[in-house]
């Protein structure tokens, strides 16, 4: 029988898992768990972190983190390699950055292996632009839509390849935004015409993906609500942006969106989001959200059940000879 899952993929509050979130993991079964910065100190206890989460749920849940490189490394040396900044490792490997970077994507699926993350929440397909607010401009991968588009599939066929789920955000497209919407809610007020022949085109490219986050970014000409609480962006991206995948909210703790936690989740389902992102790890808040949202729907489950049968597995290539291989083109620069 398909284990039905909760409509939301969960945080922790610190190092270890406290009885309270075990015994609240187990009740509403999330779809998955993501870790941050706060839940990492040591590989061995990453290692014991992750296997906690799994055996509060009873099964092999996708653990998630963002793990970029760059200014978004939720864990960082000595644990991992550091990285550039997408953007300026793009601007250094200039036309062989998209194998350089399906390199780079698939040394980070390795590492994150060793520590039992599976899935990592990348590629970016936003376009930077002049004005892109500074908390998301050196993580995109290019300032037009043709060399996200090129770069962003190499960061996903690496992470695949790596053994991970790569998680494509922020759709349909963060790079217009001017807010930092952790704290506040971004709007666009540019033409269809310009979101369609720019920002759009990588959400095309890559629709077809499994797994899928939102942006927290009011495009005005579509609607007055922020993509992740508008039925009118969801239907566009499943229906003519080609989005097919498991379709999560961005974070609903962040400030971009009002309302209480439970407000935030529900208007993202009822928009036509699969599940609900919550990252704080406030066990208060995640309990308030879940008696409020439930179970995925029979389509979300579907979706969920996909995106499942596409968890890679490991991957054979030694991690040596990948870096080997990243460092001599390195050394051609």
């Amino acid at each position: 029988m398909t284990r039905r899952f909760g409509a939301a993929l969960l945080g922790c509050a610190g190092l270890s898992l406290t009885r309270e979130e075990a015994a609240f993991f187990g009740a509403f079964q999330p779809f998955g768990f993501i870790l941050f910065a706060r839940n990492v100190s040591t590989a061995q206890q990453l290692r014991a972190l992750t296997t906690d989460v799994r055996a509060a749920v009873g099964w092999d849940a996708p653990v998630f983190i963002d793990q970029e490189g760059g200014r978004v490394q939720r864990i960082r040396p000595p644990m991992v390699r550091n990285w550039m900044p997408p953007l300026d490792d793009a601007d250094r490997f200039q036309a062989q950055a998209p194998a350089a970077f399906a390199l780079r994507a698939r040394i980070i699926a390795h590492e994150m292996a060793t520590f039992g993350i599976d899935g990592i929440c990348a590629p970016l397909i936003d376009v930077a632009h002049d004005n892109t607010h500074p908390v998301l401009r050196n993580r995109c991968y290019g300032r037009d839509p043709d060399t996200v588009l090129t770069i962003a599939q190499a960061v996903a066929e690496g992470t695949l390849a790596g053994g991970a789920l790569p998680v494509v955000k922020h759709l349909p497209g963060h790079g217009r935004a001017q807010l930092d919407s952790h704290l506040a809610l971004p709007r666009t007020d540019v033409s269809l015409t310009k979101l369609e022949s720019v920002d759009f085109v990588p959400v095309r490219g890559l629709g077809a993906l499994p797994l899928a986050m939102t942006a927290h970014v009011v495009y005005a000409t579509l609607d007055d609500k922020p993509a992740t609480q508008s039925p009118q962006v969801v239907m566009r991206m499943r229906r003519d942006l080609g989005v097919s995948g498991f379709l999560m909210t961005d974070d609903v703790s962040m400030n971009a969106l009002s309302g209480t936690v439970p407000e935030r989740g529900a208007a993202a389902l009822a928009a036509g989001c699969d599940a609900v992102l919550h990252c704080n790890g406030d066990l208060d808040e995640m309990q308030a959200l879940a008696d409020r949202i439930g179970p995925l729907s029979d389509a979300a489950q579907a979706r969920a059940d996909a995106a499942l049968a596409a968890r890679p597995g490991r991957d054979l290539v030694p991690t040596a000879d990948l870096v080997a291989a990243y460092k001599n083109m390195e050394s051609r620069l």
